[in-house]
Order: structure tokens, then sequence, then C-alpha cells
């Protein structure tokens, strides 16, 4: 049974909207000294769990406008940039500003989360191991569910206050989001990771809740994060050896558990029913529909990014930047330098099979069903943004789990928070920077030789592959110089190509340093692609994180300090 269908019971911990305050204290909810059984306490714990499907269309807890939009990977879409306007500044970093909307939902509805974990970790406090057999098991979730949010607040607004149990609900607003260093803050989310991944079983009785390994992955990825020493620029000034060493045994320990491993086919982490939860993926949020409440708990996150030929309204459209990366040379090789010079030719160049589990293109099948063609129809405004449809997210109109939510279509797939593809690209950019670059190319090797297998669902109906696929394994001396900088550059490249429009690309960029040179030439060549980006322009210092919410600033009565440059 997935734990997203007890979820609803959490559902009369939400508050009513973004203008409430944290410590407010719901209506018809059981008081902290009320909770008198474990039984009562079990609401508490998934009242934590449910905030991570308590997303909607404008605060997608996917991250795609701030992951993907943000970066070079895709366009806003819809149906013009008016259409869902503040994305739209955020896509060009023009107009960001602290009184946005979007950016206070984002920040209040986490901190939800945060609320609900800390207010579980102090019912938790009441009980034996006697009186409450699995007390300890749901400190670990709650403190793994509680750095998950705060790993979100933390990449995406930097300085944030951070409040544990030991605060009560009406002294939130007495934190300042200065009182902890940025190092300090990572390391509170750490904290929280170690203890869950020492405590956590290996294998939970019910699907979506934490366990051992998710803790572990997340742990890793926090620390290579956290390696990354930026100064008050958010320039990179130091890459922490001892963190990527920690990354590193984290990932070991991972593997060790013998729980994961990649899918064969790069697809099976992309489709709905029996697919899901597979050996890839260590964490993910679990959706249902027909389960006896409404029309079930949707993923509402990724409602917008449904193709107009599907129904509405076709946010999120891939680049051609992404789209032109996945070319290949006549070796199988990145173009890691001249990828963007001219734009793919589908009949006359390879390119890696990524690109179509990636995107969607007209004339080919959609989530590989022979007989349902993507046309050029299937875009909304084509003028503006081109005809690339995003397809990972999405699934088939033809499956249970799509779900017509006028004028909205939602689905009930699992939403992967981390795959073990990924955690294995942690290790091989730590052991990267440890200048272990020999170590780290079996790992990308072996994520290049899953991608060169994937090609059996690209066929159109008579059979024929959809495209000239080629994607071959890195041999150094022979198809690449692998020293240190090209392993970094190659590491990197591969994170695009693999994890594209899984909302991690701008994350990347700023944890590396690099955002601002990135998106400023992708601008600069992007802009007499797309006329929309023609004012598109990322001031370094400041657009590597967003604003500090106004509404915020007011709660804490100006205890909180603005982010540099707004």
């Amino acid at each position: 049974m997935k734990i997203i269908k007890m979820l609803i019971i959490g559902a009369i911990l939400i508050f009513s909207s973004c203008h409430d305050r944290l410590e407010i204290a719901p209506r018809g909810v059981l008081s902290e000294n009320q909770i008198n059984s474990p039984a009562e306490a079990e609401g508490f714990v998934i009242a934590a769990y449910s905030t991570l499907g308590n997303d909607e269309i404008n605060r997608p807890f996917n991250l795609w406008p701030y992951g993907n939009v943000r970066a070079d990977d895709s366009y806003k879409g819809g149906r013009d940039p008016g259409d869902g306007q503040g994305f739209h500044f955020i896509e060009t970093f023009t107009n960001i500003r602290p009184d946005m909307w979007e950016l206070d939902g984002m920040w209040f509805h986490l901190y939800i989360g945060v609320r609900r974990t800390n207010d579980g970790l102090r019912i938790m406090d009441g009980f034996t191991q006697e009186e409450y057999p699995e007390v300890n098991i749901r400190k670990a979730e709650l403190r793994f569910l509680r750095a998950h949010y705060y790993f979100n607040l933390k990449i995406l607004f930097n300085r944030i206050p951070y409040i544990d149990e030991n605060v009560l609900a009406e002294d939130y607003k007495l934190i300042s989001n200065v009182e902890y260093s940025s190092e300090e803050l990572w390391q509170k989310i750490a904290d929280d990771f170690e203890f869950a991944s020492q405590v956590l079983p290996t294998v939970q009785p019910q699907i979506g809740r934490a366990t051992k390994g998710a803790a572990l992955a997340y742990l890793a990825k926090t620390k290579l994060y956290q390696a990354y020493e930026q100064n008050d620029n958010y320039e990179v000034v130091n890459i922490n050896q001892v963190q990527l060493q920690q990354v590193v045994e984290a990932v070991d320990e991972l593997i060790a558990l013998g729980n994961y491993s990649l899918e064969p086919d790069f697809a099976n982490n992309f489709l709905p029913g029996p697919y899901e939860n597979g050996r890839e993926s260590i964490f993910a949020v679990q959706y249902s529909t027909n389960d006896g409440v409404g029309r079930g708990r949707l993923n509402h996150g990724a409602m917008l990014t449904v193709p107009q030929g599907l129904g509405c309204c076709d946010f999120q459209k891939p680049s051609q930047n992404l789209v032109n990366a996945y070319r290949t040379d006549n070796g199988g090789i990145p173009l890691f330098s001249t990828y963007n010079q001219t734009n793919v030719d589908f009949g006359n160049e390879t390119i890696d099979p990524r690109l179509d589990h990636t995107v969607a293109r007209p004339g080919v099948p959609w989530k590989y069903e022979s007989n349902l063609l993507i046309t050029e129809s299937w875009s909304r405004t084509p003028e503006i943004y081109g005809y690339y449809n995003s397809l990972k997210e999405n699934i088939s109109p033809n499956d249970e789990g799509f779900v017509n939510v006028d004028p909205f279509y939602g689905n009930t797939k699992a939403r992967i928070v981390l795959r073990y593809a990924d955690v294995l690209l942690f290790k091989a950019e730590a052991l990267i920077e440890l200048g272990r670059h020999a170590e780290a190319l079996p790992i990308i090797n072996k994520i290049r030789q899953r991608a060169a297998l994937s090609t059996g669902r690209l066929v159109n109906e008579s059979g024929a592959s959809l495209a000239n696929y080629n994607v071959a394994v890195y041999s150094s001396g022979v198809n690449i110089n692998w020293d240190q900088d090209t392993a970094r550059e190659a590491l990197r490249f591969e994170r695009r190509l693999e994890m594209a429009m899984e909302g991690s690309r701008y994350f990347d960029l700023v944890r590396w340093g690099i955002s601002g040179n990135v998106m400023n030439a992708y601008f600069n060549v992007e802009k007499s692609r797309k006329p929309f980006l023609q004012d598109g322009n990322f001031t370094p210092a400041k657009h590597e994180y967003l604003p500090i919410p106004q509404n915020q600033i007011f709660w804490s009565e100006n205890r909180y300090v603005q982010n540099k440059g707004y």
C-alpha cells in the first residue's frame, strides 16, 4: 500500500492560505498535549509526509521553474510571456522582486513541512520505545523529511532561518535567517540525514517512507553541495576535500546495501504503473487516484507541463540548447564545446538516445506508443516557444493515472526525488574533484553504457529506429584525454544529459560557481532564436538565489536580512 493513500489524514493540518501565520493552530486538530497513543502520534508523521505532495501548479515542488526554466534546459512555455509572468521573470532574470507571490508561496509551504516535522519530533519525545516500538524510526523519518524541506529552501533562498523542534511555533518569527552561516546551515541539514541514515531500516513496510538508502543518498548530495565553499559573491573559493570524501563514503555505503541499481532501460524511470518505485528509485513522492477521496492524490506540480495536444497547458518547453546538447560525433562522443553552433539535424546526425526519452518532438511516438504520434499542433504557441514538449514527468493519456481536472490534467506517477544514476554521479564528481578522476571513469561509463542500451522503445510503428542513435563509453587515450579538467567537463556534461528536466540543472550551475557564465552565454545565442529572451541577463552575486519574500520579512518584524542585490 502506498503511503500517499494515507496522507489525506494529514490534510487537516494544511493552512488555509499563504497569508496565515505558522503559529496559528489549525482547527479540528489534536494539540500536542492531547496525544496519548502511538496511533494518534502516527497522524503527525503522516502530516509531515503529506507536505511532500501539497504543491500545486504555481508552487511545484519538483522545482521545474527554478531548476529547469531558470537554467538553459527549458523555456517557460504556456500561452506567452504574460502567462505565468512570474516564471517569465525568473526565466530571464528580469524584474525578480521580493514581493512575488510565487516565491512567498514556496517559502511558506516548505516551512509548513518544517513545522510539521518539528511538531512530530516533540510528540515522539513523549513516548518510550516500550510504549511505541517504532518511535525511533519515526524520529528518523521526521528528521529526514525536515532535512529535505530545508535542503530545498537552502538551494532556493540560501540564507534561511533554521528552526528545530526546540522552538515553539509562536517563537518561529524570532529566529533570524542570518543566525547561521551557509556552512553551518549545510551542516545542520547533513546532521539530520546522518541521524536518519543510522536509524532508518533498509526496507520500509510501506512504499514512500524514507529508508536508510534514501538518507545516505541525501547525505551524499548535501555534503557535495556543502563542499563547494562560496564567498559573499557566491563565487567558489574552495572545494572541501574532507566533505568530498564523505560524499564518496556515503555513496559507497548505499551501494553496499545492494538494494539499488540502474534500470536496464533509461525509459523505465519515467513510466507509470509497474515501473514506479523500481530498482533505480531511492526516494519518491507517491500519488494515487480512485482511492476513495475525491479525485485522489494527483501530482498537481506537473499539471502545467502537459502538452496542449493532450489537454493543457504546455509549460516547460525544452530549449533548443538542450536538444543540441544530445548531438554526438561519429564516434558517439558529445560535442562538448561545439554542440550549440548549429541545430541538430535528426536526419543526418547521430544523437544520444536519452534525447528521445527526455524531449518529445513532432513525428515521433508519445511515451513509446507507436499509434500516438506527436504533431506540431501539440504545441500551444510554437511561434514563441517552439515544437518541443517535456516528456519525463508526463504519461500517456491512455493510462488510468491520467486524470482530467478541468482545465488541467494530472497524473499519479510517482515523482522520483533521488535516483541511483544521480547518486552515482555525485560520487564521480567527488572523485574528480579529489584528483581521483581515473576512478570516476568507470562510473560515468556505466551510465553511458545504459544510455547506449536504451533504444529498444525508440522505434516507430514499423519497428524502425526514430533516429541515428550513437553514444559510446569513454576510453582514455583513444576517444578522450582523461585528465582532471576533461573529466570535470565530461562529468558536468553527463549530469546534464542524464538529469535534464528533472529540476537540478540550475542548482548544479550555482554549486559549481558557473551559473553567470553559462546563463549569459546561453542568452547571447538563444535570444537570436527566441525573441522573448531578448532581455535575458544574469547578474552575478545576485541572481544565484531568489530574494527572501517580502511577506516573510514583514512577518519576522524585519529580523530577516534580504539576499544580496535585491
